[in-house]
C-alpha cells in the first residue's frame, strides 16, 4: 500500500481489504489521484487506476523498472480500440504488428490464465462499485470486505471513464449473436453439451466457466480468420465470472 499512496488519495478500508486480498491478480482499483498521477496517464480524469498483474513476467518488468528509478508502468490495453482484446502474444502481434517500431518488443508470457480482463472497482464512495466485472466476483468482494458492492450505471453521463465501459467494445468483424439457433455458414460457441449443427463451424466448446472465459476472445478472433459473417453465442448462466462473459458479449454483440 505504500506504493500505492504516490499515485492516490483517501484509501478506504474496503479498498485495503481487496488488495491484500487480490494482488497480485485481476483487479483495477480507482482512486482520486495524487499530483504524481498526471493529465497523460488518467486520460484528464481526476482519478486513476491502479492494479498489480499475477504473472512473473509483468512483475520482473516492474521489478526491473523499479530497481531503476520507476514507479509504475503506465500502459493500455494490447489491442485497438473497441477490437477483441488479446489473449496471446501472436494475437497481440496480429492485432498491432503493423502500428509497431522495429525496436519495440513483445513480450510472450504465454496465454492469459482468467481469459476476460480485470474486475475494476471504483474506491472513491462510500462502497465498492463495479465499474467493469471480471475475474474478481462480486461474492469475492463481499467476502473480502464485509461490504456488498453495487454496480455503476453506465449510463450516467458523469461516469468515471474505464475500459471496456463503452456499449459497443470487444467486437469482431463477424457478428455477433447471443443465444439463438445456430444455422449452416454460422460460427458456434457454447458449452460442450450443445451438439453443432449441420454445417455450423464450431469456435469453442468449453466445458465450465472457467474455460469459456479463457477461450473466448480467441474464439472470436478466429472467427474473423475463418472469414465468417456471424457468430452464434449460447452465453453461460449464474453468477460469478458468468456476469463478466455476458457483459463482454453484450457489448461484443452490439458491433463496432
Amino acid at each position: 500500500m505504500q506504493v500505492i499512496g504516490q499515485w492516490v488519495e483517501d484509501v478506504p478500508e474496503f479498498a485495503i481489504a481487496l488488495a491484500r486480498d487480490f494482488w497480485p491478480g485481476p483487479l483495477t482499483l480507482i482512486f482520486k489521484r495524487s499530483t504524481l498521477a498526471q493529465d497523460f496517464i488518467t486520460g484528464g480524469q481526476d482519478t486513476v487506476g491502479i492494479r498489480v498483474p499475477d504473472h512473473v513476467v509483468a512483475l520482473a518488468l516492474l521489478e526491473a523498472f523499479h530497481n531503476v528509478g520507476g514507479r509504475g508502468i503506465a500502459a493500455p490495453s494490447a489491442n485497438r480500440f473497441g477490437h477483441v482484446s488479446p489473449t496471446t502474444a501472436q494475437a497481440v502481434s496480429d492485432e498491432l504488428s503493423e502500428y509497431l517500431k522495429p525496436e519495440d518488443q513483445i513480450l510472450d508470457g504465454g496465454a492469459c490464465a482468467v481469459g476476460v480482463e480485470s474486475t475494476i472497482i471504483d474506491c472513491t464512495g462510500e462502497v465498492p462499485r463495479i465499474l467493469r466485472p471480471g475475474g474478481i466476483t462480486p461474492e469475492m468482494i463481499e467476502a473480502s470486505t464485509g461490504v456488498t458492492p453495487v454496480f455503476a450505471d453506465t449510463s450516467d453521463a458523469e461516469e468515471i471513464r474505464v475500459s471496456g465501459s463503452l456499449e459497443k467494445h470487444y467486437a469482431p468483424a463477424a457478428k455477433v449473436l447471443l443465444d439463438q439457433t445456430p444455422v449452416a455458414g454460422q460460427g458456434f460457441i457454447a458449452p460442450s453439451r450443445r451438439v453443432t449443427p449441420t454445417g455450423v463451424k464450431r469456435l469453442a466448446a468449453p466445458k465450465n466457466t472457467d474455460e469459456f472465459a479463457r477461450d473466448l476472445y480467441s474464439a472470436l478472433r478466429k472467427a474473423d480468420e475463418l472469414g465468417l459473417d456471424e457468430v452464434v453465442v449460447e452465453q453461460p448462466q449464474g453468477d460469478g465470472l458468468a456476469i463478466a462473459i455476458r457483459d463482454r458479449l453484450m457489448r461484443a454483440s452490439k458491433g463496432r
